[in-house]
């Protein structure tokens, strides 16, 4: 072992909960001033071996050293003076306080202060915020901000603590294009100080982008490592998934010319002047940068955002839906960008959730129609191929890409006939991403629905849609046909428009 350049090494580490081998046998060695990708998909065992890594879990069995030293025992405080810090997909932040306030807390609690000095707070605050080269109104409510200044706060919090290993979880999933180049910047300047990033992530493109090395993990154990120089995206996808996907364009039927969806001078707050036509089965793709007002516009035909001007059609007749009751009743479904927050109940069941758009489709007289109910979510379960034990289960204990099938699956049980996805792989991995396009593909062919697409994500819109079109200061300026559409050049355009 190099004790050198080693910061951390685990050996042959195990964990097992209720019987399942969470992590397998599994060996890793992060070094000095490097960029470790973590690599796996959703239940890959990434999260158990992060918290093994921070002290909360105890493995069964193995070694751990950090800078040489066997660590008989680890628990979350002595990793914490060992330099390691987690950063957590959800920040640990609290909103009502100020951001002096969150980055000086737990500073100030590890030293039991009792009397509170706001100069020594905003003097501590603005130094860690200096270490990144940010600059940020001390006196600001955490919970004003953007997920990308939350973010720089965890990571500025988080060197406070001369942290020598920085471990960010998924950090990118709620990210602009250019937050994530930001950020990237960022965990470079802090590469260039000599500590460590563990990455953990299933962003093929970002972890071949960002890391020095990277180590691929499948169910609990290490299918491969290497420097990042060795690994591409369809390697990648293989290690990860032990599957090959398709990446075959989608094309709606030529004979299907029947007009599903117009919209005739279109707007709303954030948006005007949208004129648009959609056939049915077809899917048509939207993107743009942000504040374009692409999700304003999704909103808006579902309901959610006020319209005041321009006319709908759906199938021929004129329809104005100025209420989400009004919207479901005319056939319209919208899968928000944020399932956690706006798409589920996470304390309710998986059967709850499916159900919670059809409730008054199952009553029977005054009664409602428990065994017609539970017989319509199980059958959803089945065709979107939600995997879960039992449907009674909370939906918070999915994985991300059964999540987003479960909300998927709610609002095709409204027979909806224009179904609006808003950011459909958003948090979700490479395996049950592809598997969720070809759900779409599949019951928009089936059920003749028309889809509205709307991404971040040029690849998953190139390879899904018909057409695309870019939103800029709420217009749609370009429109580009599916078989000529092409990654790059739409990357390129986005870049002239900033």
């Amino acid at each position: 072992m190099n004790e050198q350049r080693e910061l951390l090494l685990l050996q042959n580490v195990d964990k097992y909960f209720s019987g399942v081998h969470a992590v397998n046998d599994l060996s890793i060695s992060i070094k000095k001033g490097q960029i470790h990708c973590l690599a796996g998909e959703n239940g890959s065992g990434k999260s158990t071996l992060i918290k093994i890594i921070s002290g909360i879990h105890a493995p069964e069995r193995g070694k751990i050293f950090i800078n040489g030293k066997r660590q008989a025992t680890l628990t979350p405080a002595q990793a914490i003076a060992q330099g390691i810090q987690v950063i957590y997909q959800d920040f640990s932040l609290f909103d009502n306080l100020s951001v002096a306030e969150n980055l000086t807390l737990n500073a100030n609690l590890a030293r039991k202060k009792r009397l509170v000095s706001w100069g020594s707070i905003r003097k501590q605050a603005q130094s860690a915020l200096a270490r990144l080269e940010i600059d940020m109104d001390l006196d600001e409510e955490v919970g004003n901000l953007s997920v990308a200044q939350k973010q720089l706060i965890a990571i500025a919090r988080a060197l406070m603590f001369n942290a020598r290993l920085l471990i960010m979880d998924e950090p990118t999933t709620a990210l602009t294009g250019k937050e994530v180049k930001v950020l990237f910047d960022i965990v470079r300047g802090i590469r260039a100080k000599g500590i460590s990033i563990l990455f953990v992530s299933h962003k093929m493109r970002e972890m071949l982008e960002i890391s020095d090395w990277i180590t691929v993990i499948r169910n609990g154990g290490k299918v491969a490592e290497g420097p990042t120089d060795e690994f591409d995206e369809k390697l990648l996808t293989w290690q990860m998934t032990g599957q090959q996907f398709s990446h075959e364009r989608y094309s709606c039927p030529k004979k299907e010319e029947t007009l599903r969806l117009e919209l005739r001078n279109f707007s709303g707050r954030a948006f005007r002047d949208i004129n648009l036509r959609l056939r049915r089965r077809e899917i048509v793709g939207i993107t743009g940068l942000l504040g374009s007002g692409r999700t304003e516009f999704a909103q808006a035909l579902f309901g959610m955002e006020p319209h005041f001007l321009g006319e709908i059609f759906l199938d021929g007749k004129r329809v104005a839906p100025r209420t989400i009751e009004q919207a479901i009743a005319d056939g319209i479904a919208y899968v928000p960008e944020d399932r956690l927050s706006e798409g589920l109940f996470l304390s309710q069941s998986i059967l709850r959730n499916i159900l919670a758009t059809t409730l008054d489709d199952n009553r029977a007289g005054l009664f409602f129609d428990r065994n017609k109910a539970n017989a319509k979510a199980a059958e959803m379960v089945e065709e979107l191929t939600i995997n879960t034990a039992n449907i009674r289960n909370p939906v918070s204990t999915l994985s991300g890409g059964n999540q987003q099938r479960v909300v998927l699956g709610k609002w095709l049980l409204t027979r909806a006939r224009l179904l609006i996805l808003n950011g459909p792989t958003v948090g979700v991995d490479v395996g049950s991403k592809a598997e969720i396009h070809e759900k779409i593909r599949e019951i928009t062919r089936e059920n003749a629905l028309s889809v509205l697409m709307i991404s971040d994500d040029i690849q998953e819109l190139v390879h899904n849609c018909n057409r695309i079109f870019i939103m800029h200061r709420g217009r749609l300026i370009d429109e580009i046909p599916g078989e000529l559409a092409e990654e790059n050049a739409i990357n390129t355009r986005l870049k002239e428009l900033i």
